[in-house]
């Protein structure tokens, strides 16, 4: 059955361009700036990964800038022109405005195209967690839901999305002020390694403070055994999301495939795009998995 509608989220999904076309998954660029130059974040075909974080350790100054209106309804009309409906999942609000504009291009092109339909989720939802939703959603897709029971679904289950992730380098969580210079100074000095998560608002909250890396990578998965669904049983699919750091990502992975034998699969690692790997810089590996809905 062919569906009169198209799935849509945001470059911030950091899932591959691969993966995205896969699952027929069309997405808006976010935009960040190196040095004062202006790129798109397009998923690392513009600028390789590698060398955007090299970039920010050899002292690369970065900045980021959500999608506008006019972007939003530039990605849409397209689309709304050739008779299909929109279903767009939005980076978290917790974390950006960008669904602010989204919605306000709903209004705009809704006007022109008044028997067309735009629906907007705020996914509170970030990096490959937004990617998980998205995977999901495209798997409800293909199984016949229409627009409105997918936009419906996505609404009541996106807070059984969590997020569980720690850094190895607090350099640039204090250079955005997520750390203290006094705390990331005696943070460094005892190897302490922050474990966060996004909160039912979808916010950064730091969690723990975890003193080496081999402690932290043990508490992020025992945080999956807690909030899992179906605990050690689960059997759904997990995602990492890493930033320039495969050896960590692949040791989280490696926990999580033992301690969870009925996985969908294998873990499937990510890299973390440039507008979240803007305010995380290096050293960051975040987990996500399907679970109890998040309240705080």
């Amino acid at each position: 059955m062919v569906m009169a509608y198209i799935l849509s989220s945001c470059s911030t999904v950091d899932l591959t361009k691969e993966h995205l076309d896969a699952r027929d998954i069309h997405y808006v660029c976010f935009h960040y700036a190196l040095d004062g130059v202006d790129h798109i974040d397009d998923l690392g075909q513009s600028m390789p990964l590698d060398k955007f974080y090299q970039a920010m350790v050899d002292g690369a100054d970065t900045r980021t800038a959500q999608v506008n209106a006019e972007e939003y309804a530039a990605h849409f009309e397209p689309f709304l022109q050739q008779g299909l409906d929109i279903l767009h999942v939005c980076l978290s609000s917790g974390i950006s405005g960008t669904v602010n504009s989204a919605l306000l291009a709903k209004e705009q092109l809704e006007a022109k195209y008044p028997e067309r339909k735009i629906n907007i989720v705020d996914s509170l939802a970030a990096s490959s967690g937004c990617g998980l939703l998205m995977d999901k959603l495209a798997d409800l897709r293909d199984a016949g839901m229409s627009l409105d029971e997918l936009t419906d679904w996505a609404e009541k289950n996106k807070l059984r999305l969590h997020h569980w992730f720690f850094t190895s380098d607090l350099t640039f969580f204090i250079k955005g002020g997520r750390v203290s210079k006094t705390a990331g100074f005696v943070g460094k000095l005892l190897n302490i390694c922050p474990l966060l998560n996004v909160d039912y608002m979808g916010r950064l909250i730091p969690r723990e403070k975890i003193r080496t890396k081999r402690k932290v990578i043990a508490a992020t998965v025992d945080k999956m055994a807690e909030f899992a669904d179906k605990g050690l049983d689960y059997d759904d699919k997990c995602y990492i999301s890493m930033s320039a750091c495969p050896e960590d990502a692949r040791a989280v992975a490696e926990l999580v495939e033992q301690r969870f034998p009925k996985l969908n699969g294998k873990v499937l690692i990510n890299s973390i795009g440039t507008t979240i790997g803007s305010h995380t810089g290096p050293g960051t590996v975040a987990l996500f998995f399907w679970g109890s809905e998040r309240k705080d």
